[in-house]
């Protein structure tokens, strides 16, 4: 029996055959790097999808951000809907991170907003690496960030089954020991509620409740409950789920220690914060002592009475054991590894272009800002071990890599021991033809806006899609309110908005809530709008990272799955990326259609299902 059982009603057809065979044919000769360029539209993900089906082994795809993550777990999820998709990025809807700002003597404590949806998908995540093999996680780059021990997460998980011995005491003592609340009223993710012998149990990983029964000690029934929402004064309420054998419920958060390893944890801490004061004190920083042994006190404190502290992953190091420098345990390691401590699972990095500097350069910004807490007494050295893994650290972590891309970077071209290439798309679309308008037309007297303000009342007029990349995200909103004040329907999509929001307002865009998406960087890379037949460029010729060669020729791709899609570029100068960009994709609209007049295809826009694209529950 395969691991992994596609479902798709598409065959492989244009380059996919020989590009699957070929990425196939790879894995299978251990190759440690391999690249799969693909155009826009032309079916990447379903190859990758053919050849995580012949691998049969545990997934990690790696998206550069949180937006386009969502889309490949959806197309993931649709692809192997009896296997487990899941999505793992940052939880966090806003993030401040702690700092300390010297010149001005600001400090900046942490602050954030924890997207309780996202977690639970996180934690679902890690649940499913632990307990099957048919695993796909997509996530971003957050994924090399420090992520706790997952031995510990492990062994802290509690395992009923029917007939267990167990009393209601140490039941309850277990729940709270891996870090449940218990709760006398509502439940919600990481609680558990006691009616007599009866505990109902709310996992961090689902919106579900699992009622346990004792009867003498022992268990007698498990049953799955429906959600939170149908629970009414302490009584279930609707249909029940039905009757379990057994259920594993993993901790409600995954930075989780033990007794033995806080009493360990605390010396240790104790002994460096000696340590530290002592330097403070030999060179007369009295300031700096009290902030240093107040703050740690605190949170040993903290540790000792209830497990946990505020910002207790500074205390990693301690608490896990390691030694300094070491590297911190990331999603990676609750992946599966052979017997010779190999890694075992395939890993995707999409997009790699973008994704690959992220990865690079989130180590060193991150130890920058933990070097400036340490040497002003906010935080203990040791903090510095709360860190991304390097990149030597995160290649040293991964088994076989494909990289996949439409213009991959020379990282991918550099160390790959092949490149597939997927330019004749299944559905015979060509690459669109690019056009370029000043920024301002003296002969017309009117500016680029008034010019793609034009262009997007035709748009409107014929219901379909349309793309407006600005180079700002204060010019993005501009825009929106400018065009929304002209009748036209419009929306904006930029980092600021919350990661749950950015799906929805491409869900509605496709369903045609409105006709106009204005958007800064969010709007290239990889992002499957086959209704867009119009993306506009502004300010094409200000040369730098969001007009350069590759950003170009991206975000042009989003009208590449649309046969009526179209580019207009709006630039006074034809740069040396504009240049370029048109000159790549001449080459490829020369090859598609010399491949369809061979072969006699005429191209059809891209047809796809409207759905939402993550599951968000209520």
């Amino acid at each position: 029996m395969p691991t992994f059982k596609l479902k798709s009603q598409y065959q492989p057809a244009g380059d996919q055959p020989k590009a699957i065979k070929k990425l196939a044919n790879g894995l299978e000769k251990g190759r440690p790097y391999q690249t799969l360029l693909g155009v826009t539209g032309s079916g990447k993900t379903f190859v990758m999808a053919s050849v995580i089906r012949h691998f049969g082994k545990p997934v990690l795809v790696i998206a550069p951000n949180k937006t386009l993550a969502a889309q490949l777990y959806r197309e993931y999820k649709n692809f192997f809907p009896a296997n487990s998709v899941n999505y793992f990025v940052s939880y966090y809807d806003y993030y401040q991170p702690e700092a300390y700002l010297p010149i001005t003597d600001t400090y900046i404590e942490k602050e954030a907003m924890i997207n309780e949806e996202i977690d639970r998908l996180r934690h679902r995540a890690t649940s499913a690496l632990l307990t099957r093999r048919d695993v796909i996680i997509v996530a971003s780059v957050s994924c090399i960030y420090n992520l706790g021990l997952p031995l510990n997460y492990l062994a802290s998980s509690l395992h009923l089954e029917i007939g267990q011995p167990i009393t209601r005491g140490d039941l309850i003592r277990q729940m709270v020991k891996i870090q449940f609340v218990r709760a006398d009223r509502d439940l919600k993710r990481g609680f558990f509620r006691v009616r007599g012998d009866v505990f109902e149990i709310m996992p961090a990983s689902e919106n579900v409740v699992y009622r346990v029964e004792l009867i003498e000690q022992k268990v007698k029934k498990i049953t799955l409950l429906p959600k939170p929402q149908a629970l009414a004064g302490g009584q279930a309420q609707g249909v029940n789920f039905g009757k379990l054998k057994e259920i594993i419920i993993f901790p409600p958060k995954h930075f989780i220690s033990h007794q033995p390893q806080i009493t360990r944890a605390v010396k240790e801490i104790t002994k460096e914060l000696k340590e530290r004061l002592k330097y403070f004190r030999d060179k007369g920083f009295d300031l700096e002592i009290e902030r240093l042994s107040r703050r740690t006190n605190y949170d040993m404190e903290m540790l000792q009475s209830i497990g946990y502290c505020h910002g207790v992953e500074n205390y990693s190091r301690h608490l896990t054991g390691k030694l300094a420098g070491q590297p911190p345990d990331t999603l990676l390691a609750y992946f599966p590894r052979h017997k010779n401590n190999r890694p075992d699972f395939l890993t995707i990095i999409d997009e790699s272009h973008v994704a690959l500097p992220q990865l690079k350069g989130m180590y060193q910004g991150d130890k920058s800002r933990k070097e400036t807490l340490i040497k002003y007494g906010w935080r203990l050295p040791s903090a510095l071990d709360n860190r991304p893994l390097k990149f030597s650290e995160f290649k040293e972590r991964l088994g076989p890599v494909i990289f996949t891309s439409a213009t991959p970077g020379s990282f991918e071209l550099k160390n790959s021991s092949q490149v597939s290439e997927l330019i004749i798309r299944p559905t015979g679309l060509v690459d669109p033809p690019i056009e370029v308008r000043p920024v301002f037309d003296k002969k017309k007297k009117q500016s680029q806006i008034d010019d793609v303000i034009a262009e997007l009342k035709k748009i409107s007029r014929l219901g379909e899609r349309a793309i407006v990349n600005t180079l700002t995200k204060r010019m993005a909103e501009d825009l929106y309110s400018f065009l929304g004040q002209k009748g036209l329907k419009v929306n904006y999509l930029h980092s600021d908005v919350p990661t749950l929001k950015r799906a929805e307002i491409l869900t509605d865009f496709r369903a045609g809530k409105f006709d106009i998406l204005i958007g800064v960087n969010l709007l290239r890379e990889g992002l499957d709008l086959p209704e867009v037949t119009l993306v506009a460029i502004l300010d094409a010729d200000r040369e730098g990272f969001l007009r350069n060669e590759t950003s170009l020729i991206q975000t042009m791709g989003r009208a590449a799955r649309n046969v009526k899609g179209k580019v207009i570029l709006y630039a006074d100068n034809i740069t040396g990326s504009i240049k370029r960009a048109i000159s790549e994709v001449g080459r490829r609209r020369k090859k598609q259609l010399a491949y369809n007049k061979k072969y006699g295809i005429t191209p059809q826009s891209i047809q796809k299902k409207v759905e939402r694209l993550i599951d968000v529950e209520n």
